[in-house]
Order: C-alpha cells, then sequence, then structure tokens
C-alpha cells in the first residue's frame, strides 16, 4: 500500500510513547501495535519506539527498550531479608543506571503473607550501590509496587547511614521498628554519592504521614490491618521528628514523601535525590527534545484522559514539550473523560477513542489490541500537516 499523501507531506519520521492501558495492554505492547500500522501505510518511515514506565514493575525493561542497553543481574537482599536475585540497567550511555525498588522489595516478592511492619528495602541501596560501582553517575530510581513502609530507611542504611536506638546499637528499621529510632548518623554514607545524580520517578503527591500519608493510603494494599495503618503512621512520624532532630531537614510535608512506604522521603532526606514525575524523568533519560527534531508526528495515549491527566500525566507531559517544538501529537485512549479540551490549549492536536462499540470493560479489553489497530489505521490515512493553533 502507498502511502497516504496530504498537501504534498509524507510521514517520514514517528515518534511513539505511549502509557501503558493498565490491565489491558503494556506500553510496549502498544508501540508495537502502533508501528506495525504506521509501518502498513508509511513502509519507509522510521519509527521511534519509546514505552513509558512509570516507576513500577517492568521500568527498567521499558527504559533499556527506549534507549538501549544492558539488564544487570545482582544479589541482594528481598523484602524480608532475605537473599534473592534481582537486577537493574544500565543504559546505552554507560553512565545511566534505572533501578526499580520493586525489583527487590516489590509486593509480589512478599509472597501470600505481605507485612509491611517487617518488609525492608535494604535491598534498594545495594542496587545503587552496584550500580555506583559498575561507574554509573546518573541514577533513576523507580518508586512503585512496594510491599514496604520503611521511609526508604533500609535503603539509606545499605548505602551507610547509621540508624541507632535506645541501647546506641545500629539496626535495620523496617516499617515496625521505626519508632525505635534514637538517632541517625549519616557520616558513613559512601562517598561515591556525592558524585552522583540521583532521580526518583514519582507521581503522587502525598505527605510521608497522616490521613493522606504513606500509611494510611497504601498500607492496607501491603497487608496492613487498620490497627497496623495506625502504628506504622505513627513510626513514619517518629523518623521525621528524628530527622528534624538530627539532619535539620523538615521535609515531611514535600509532595510525593509518601511515595513506595516513604521511599520517596528516604531518597530525598537521606540520599539527596531529586523527585521528578515519571514522564518528565523519561522524556529527558532518552532525550525526547533531541528526537522531536526531525519528528514529523507523535502518538502517545493512556488508558483514560480526563481532568486528572491535565495535571501533569504522561500526555500532557509529552504535549507540553511537543507544542515547544511545533511537531503534531495524536493521542489514542482508552476512555475520553469530560472537560479535557484544556488539553488541546496544552499542545494536543486531537484525541481519539479505541473504543468501537459500546461494551463493559470486562469486553472492551478483550477487544482492545484489535481496536488500537484499527483506530490506528483510520488516524493514518490523514496526514497533518501542522498543529492548529489557540487563542491564548
Amino acid at each position: 500500500m502507498e502511502a497516504a499523501e496530504i498537501e504534498g507531506e509524507i510521514i517520514n519520521n514517528v515518534l511513539l510513547i505511549p502509557d501503558s492501558f493498565k490491565g489491558t495492554m503494556s506500553s510496549t505492547e502498544i508501540c508495537g501495535i502502533m508501528e506495525a500500522a504506521v509501518k502498513r501505510f508509511y513502509p519507509a518511515a522510521k519509527v521511534s519506539s519509546i514505552p513509558v514506565a512509570d516507576g513500577g514493575e517492568g521500568s527498567v525493561e521499558a527504559f533499556l527498550c527506549a534507549a538501549g542497553g544492558t539488564k544487570k543481574t545482582v544479589r541482594v537482599k528481598g523484602p524480608f531479608f532475605e537473599d534473592i536475585d534481582s537486577f537493574y540497567g544500565i543504559l546505552a550511555d554507560g553512565k545511566t543506571a534505572v533501578i526499580e525498588m520493586a525489583a527487590c522489595a516489590g509486593l509480589p516478592l512478599a509472597g501470600s503473607h505481605p507485612d509491611p511492619e517487617k518488609t525492608t528495602t535494604y535491598g534498594a541501596g545495594q542496587l545503587i550501590e552496584a550500580a555506583i560501582d559498575a561507574g554509573c553517575t546518573r541514577i533513576v530510581m523507580g518508586l512503585g509496587g512496594s510491599a514496604t513502609n520503611d521511609g526508604g530507611a533500609g535503603a539509606a542504611m545499605a548505602l551507610g547511614v547509621q540508624f541507632t536506638g535506645a541501647d546506641g546499637k545500629p539496626f535495620v528499621p523496617t516499617g515496625g521498628a521505626l519508632k525505635d529510632i534514637r538517632h541517625i548518623d549519616i557520616r558513613g554514607i559512601n562517598p561515591k554519592l556525592k558524585q552522583v545524580e540521583l532521580v526518583s520517578m514519582c507521581d503522587i503527591d502525598n505527605p510521608l504521614f497522616g490521613p493522606s500519608g504513606a500509611a494510611h493510603v497504601f498500607g492496607p494494599q501491603k497487608g496492613a490491618t487498620p490497627d497496623m495503618v495506625r502504628s506504622l503512621d505513627a513510626g513514619l512520624k517518629h523518623l521525621a521528628e528524628v530527622v528534624k532532630a538530627d539532619l535539620q531537614l523538615d521535609l515531611a510535608d514535600m509532595p510525593g514523601a509518601g511515595a513506595a512506604g516513604g521511599m520517596g522521603y528516604g531518597m530525598k532526606v537521606f540520599l539527596g535525590s531529586v523527585l521528578q514525575m515519571g514522564i518528565e524523568t523519561v522524556l529527558d533519560t532518552v532525550h525526547f527534545d533531541d528526537l522531536l527534531k526531525t519528528a514529523d508526528i507523535v502518538f502517545s495515549g493512556e488508558g483514560k484522559i480526563d481532568t486528572q491527566s491535565l495535571r501533569g500525566k504522561v500526555v500532557i507531559g509529552i504535549a507540553k514539550r511537543t507544542k515547544k517544538a511545533g511537531v503534531p501529537l495524536i493521542a489514542v485512549v482508552g476512555d475520553i473523560g469530560d472537560d479535557i479540551d484544556t488539553a488541546y490549549e496544552m499542545g494536543v492536536s486531537a484525541i481519539f477513542s479505541i473504543n468501537r462499540v459500546a461494551v463493559d470493560y470486562s469486553l472492551a479489553k478483550l477487544r482492545a489490541k484489535n481496536d488500537l489497530r484499527l483506530t490506528m489505521e483510520n488516524i493514518l490515512r490523514f496526514s497533518p500537516k501542522e498543529q492548529p493553533s489557540y487563542p491564548s
């Protein structure tokens, strides 16, 4: 089939950067379907696929697919301080490491009896150390899918931070033992961290403790009972008090502090990490702005675009950059919510839903892949010449 053409325009360079359709298709699967559709209409086009990682399980694979690189296997501590084989990725530049804390402290690793009072992020610190020892100078840490509620204390201790109890002896503070911390000493932290840029992918804005904090919001899905939630929350509050007294840092209310059982907080106060929206981390890591310089069109998408999306999720994060570069962006989504016209002003050229018939989600997800293919083929029968402008 010959490439479609409008006003003399041929699509030569296409960027695909979709989020997953949760519970239906992974971002990698979506990229594959989109690329096949593009190649059907534009067989000579260069197609660059950038699966979006959200920081949880699968983030390392997504980054390696998008930017190239190698996967490294490391023996570290698991969620219950058992020895496990874990992994991280080193991207093609040889200097950037991608770690997902779920690879050593994820909920699936906790098995059928998750217990956030006993689980630790110690292995995540070991993965950071392994990446540093491998010569990496930039480390991206994915915060998501955790079985922990230790405020990142375990990871910090693996890197040399000392937590001592009333007896003056150091110990590894799990979620249930945060209340036993009396002092924190960061003088023994790995000195190589000073030469490393740490970025933590974080798409939530929950504080460390309180009604909207880590324990109350996320504890139950990790196996916490109501009494346990209250105890875990008190432990996180106590951790913040000791940090304030010993380290002179008061960041418990920082947006994202409550991510991954308080890991967002720990990455910041103990290791000096920057907390960044996941999509911004992805775009920076794959040098998206450089890729845009030769792109004719960008396709993105997510399970549903709604008012929540407008706060900076995947499609809008991409739109801000495509708008600045003058490259059209088409969002292919599952559902379209009400009141999303602002998305067009923010840089989205058009939004299409893949839902071709009115059926329940349980049935829609079974046909989602084929519906996505057909929707892409319909869109590709046209070649948008330029992004429309909107009055301010």
